[in-house]
This record gives C-alpha cells, structure tokens and sequence, in this order.
C-alpha cells in the first residue's frame, strides 16, 4: 500500500509515517519509481506506535521495543527499559487521577454556586 493509503487507513498524516520512517519506527520498500510501498502489516505497527507515543513513550524507547514485538525478540536491557517506561506512565497516571479529582471538586462548587448563588469555593 502507498503512503497516502496508509495514512488514511491509520487516521495518521503523511508526514508523520515519514517521520516514523526517519526514526527507525516503520519501514517502506520502494518501487522503481521510488514512491513508498507499505506492508499489510504497517497499519497494525503503526497504530501500535500511536499508541506508545500517546502513552508518553518517546521515539527511541518505541525503537528499542519494537524488535520485541515484532521479532518476539527481548533482551534484559530491554526488560529493564520497558519496567521503567511503564513506571512513568503510572506515575502520570497517578498525576492525572489528582488533577481529574481537584476538577471534580471545581466543578461541583460551580454547580453549586449555579444552583445556590453560594461562591465557589477553593477545592
């Protein structure tokens, strides 16, 4: 498939596949035209790589796995490098649990304050 497939198969702009391309995350062949041919199985990487770049995962980590993943090849540096990428995202996680929880008391004094004319108070 063309880069443009895949991009619209992905949900992901045509400049970010190259970007994946230039860091080492995906891999094209190319025709002899030189434009972009792409795997069935580049959409299933792909989506992978968003959902690591979402979790926070930086691009050189995602590169370091991915051998894993799609080799089913690991290493204990890897293992290591993984423990501590996870250990990051719980701890934004947790970050994200106290700011959804002082959300929650903002809201609920400005519901207050709607329904009572009582100032909002500071959570």
């Amino acid at each position: 498939m063309r880069i443009g497939e895949l991009a619209t198969s992905t949900g992901v702009s045509v400049r970010a596949l190259r970007y994946y391309e230039e860091q080492d995350l995906l891999a094209a062949e190319r025709t002899p035209s030189g434009q972009r041919q792409y795997p069935d199985s580049a959409i299933d990487r792909v989506l992978l790589i968003q959902q690591l770049y979402a979790a926070g995962i930086p691009s050189k980590s995602i590169a370091a796995l991915l051998p894993c993943v799609i080799n089913g090849v690991a290493t204990p540096e890897l293992l290591t490098r993984l423990a501590a990428e996870r250990d990051h995202i719980d701890t934004r996680i947790a970050a994200l649990v106290t700011a959804r929880t002082r959300l929650d008391a903002v809201i609920t004094a400005a519901n207050t304050n709607l329904q009572t004319g009582q100032p909002c108070q500071r959570p």
